[in-house]
């Protein structure tokens, strides 16, 4: 492996583990593993503005209650 793809002092094993995953998992191809996560964040993006707008009307019609401390 090459210096700039070991883990850093900061402790970030866990994301460099995710990392390596992520390119194993699209063969070793990197350029595929970006593809693939930047179609996964679309997803996940366009369901977090699905489920803004559900809770945002639910508030509205008063199902959901602000908190108040």
């Amino acid at each position: 492996m090459s210096s700039s793809s070991q883990p850093n002092a900061q402790g970030d094993d866990g994301l460099e583990a995710a990392v390596e995953q992520a390119i194993a998992a699209c063969g070793g191809d990197m350029r595929s593993a970006i593809r693939a996560l930047i179609v996964a964040n679309d997803y996940l993006e366009s369901e977090v503005c699905e489920l803004m707008k559900a809770v945002s009307h639910a508030y509205a019609r008063g199902r959901f209650h602000s908190y108040s401390g």
